[in-house]
């Protein structure tokens, strides 16, 4: 490739990073009028976990699909799929149609997410290099995600949430056309087969222990015993079956790799507990405080913007400081940002915005050093394989700690209207976090009706924050053995 080529498919996966960015606090920003409009404040949870579902499930298979017939074609079609899902999330009608539709555009998210990080790592030997455009990426991640609140408030405002979807798709198609016509890659002869049944155990695996632990609550104790119990049997079949197979989707012997273990671990602790605060607060800002979609929105610009701001500080750290040491300034920072939202119902709205800007310099620290450290811990042919099985963890993680939020959120929910007497309703609390329909609410019922939201994001954060405080722990302990281990 010439340095040309280069430059344009770097902005052409730049591109889809902000469309990520762009989905990711729109949606936020979105939920409240979404699930107002379509009746399913007690599915919220399920809107953000089959997104994360689709991904965490299908990103080693786009890995191996880019094995197969090339990173170029995978990643094209994942884009393909995100824009479908898109297309037909802004069609829903109801609650369902829209989760099976988030469910697709989760899938191809999958290849959008892992696939760049490959191509990086090809394109970009060098390691410097590689980490100043891992920064750019990040920067492109924090620009969508500045744009999106701005535009989501102001699209949900003025014209409707459907609409939010929509403006991916012009972004999505430039991003293929730019692969197609600049990205070389040597001619994929493989003579793989793919791994038909370990993929088939690990999809169904992990959607049966997912929706597992996004049932719990709502479905019958002993229905959710079962889909754990096959999910788990599902995926240890899954580990026999890939020690037998020549090409298995997930290589067991990166898990025998102390430092790429530690690495992933850090990565689901932090993930796991990150998505807390940036799927809650927009909630919190417009079901707590009464403010608008586009200050709700609002809510998410300063992490957006200390995250860039992280990523990009983490070339400088790493002359002075070790690269856990560095991850430890970044969970420290989270872990601020969730503490802070501990407070009570009438939290002020400067303070969100504050705790915004501890949580994506916290984020931007994390990410940038463990994804450099998960390549460089590995031999460059286990690369592909590392880079996807993070991507997966991580996703993973923020997918089962979603499922537990959503559970938490609506067993607080029920308890707080049962706890009413007759006087608050399910209809009431899916209309109160939304601007629009909160107006209607009874005003002497909004003081109990925030209250019982707030105890549900309450227990949140504090889960939330526990996984933190796991986490530095085992950085403490994790960077001890390793230079004990190096020595």
């Amino acid at each position: 490739m010439t340095l040309k080529q280069v430059k344009i498919v770097t902005f052409g996966l730049l591109l889809a990073s902000v469309i990520a960015g762009l989905d990711g606090t729109i949606i936020n920003t979105a939920l409240p009028a979404i699930i107002s409009d379509l009746q399913g404040i007690e599915y919220m949870g399920w809107i953000v976990a089959v997104f994360l579902l689709g991904m965490s499930i299908f990103t080693p298979l786009w890995s191996k699909l880019g094995e197969i017939i090339g990173n170029k074609k995978a990643f094209q079609l994942s884009v393909l799929l995100f824009l479908l899902g898109a297309l037909l999330e802004a069609t829903a009608r109801n609650i369902f149609f829209f989760i099976g539709a988030r469910t697709l555009m989760g899938i191809g998210a999958g290849g959008m997410g892992a696939l760049p990080y490959i191509i990086i790592g090809y394109i970009y030997q060098n390691i410097n290099q590689r980490a100043r455009v891992l920064g750019l990426i990040s920067a492109s991640f924090s620009i969508g995600s500045i744009v999106g609140p701005l535009l989501g408030g102001w699209i949900v405002d003025v014209f409707s949430w459907h609409w939010i979807f929509y403006i991916n798709i012009p972004i999505g198609l430039i991003t293929v056309f730019l692969i197609q016509f600049s990205y070389r890659e040597e001619k994929v002869v493989s003579n793989t087969k793919f791994d038909y049944l370990g993929a088939t155990l690990l999809v169904t695996g992990l959607m049966l222990l997912l929706i597992g632990v996004q049932s719990v609550g709502s479905l019958s104790w002993y229905y959710v015993l079962i889909l754990l119990l096959i999910g788990i049997i599902l995926l240890i079949w899954l580990f026999k079956v890939e020690k037998q197979v020549a090409t298995p989707i997930i290589p067991g012997h990166l898990f025998k790799n102390t430092a790429l273990v530690v690495d992933f671990l850090l990565f689901c602790l932090a993930w796991g507990a990150s998505i807390a605060f940036n799927t809650y607060v927009p909630m919190w800002s417009q079901g707590l405080l009464g403010v608008a979609a586009l200050a709700g929105g609002l809510t998410q610009i300063p992490g957006a913007i200390t995250d860039f701001a992280g990523a990009n500080t983490v070339p400088f750290l790493q002359r002075k400081f070790q690269d856990l040491t560095i991850v430890q300034f970044g969970l420290i920072g989270i872990l601020i940002s969730i503490v802070g939202l501990l407070g009570d119902v009438k939290t002020p709205y400067v303070w969100l915005l504050a705790m915004g800007a501890f949580y994506g310099f916290g984020v931007g620290l994390v990410f940038v050093t463990l994804q450099i450290r998960v390549q460089q811990d590995v031999a460059l042919k286990d690369m592909p394989a590392a880079t996807s099985l993070s991507y997966l963890l991580r996703i993973l993680a923020q997918t089962f700690m979603a499922s537990v939020y959503g559970v938490v959120l609506n067993i607080k929910l029920v308890q707080g209207v049962a706890r009413a007497d007759g006087r608050v309703t399910m209809s009431m609390m899916n209309k109160l976090s939304n601007a629009d329909t909160n107006k209607n609410l009874p005003v002497n019922l909004l003081p109990q009706l925030r209250n019982i939201l707030h105890s549900g994001m309450h227990t949140i954060m504090l889960v939330a924050a526990s996984l933190l405080i796991l986490a530095l722990l085992f950085s403490f302990w994790a960077k001890r053995k390793l230079i004990v281990k190096k020595n």
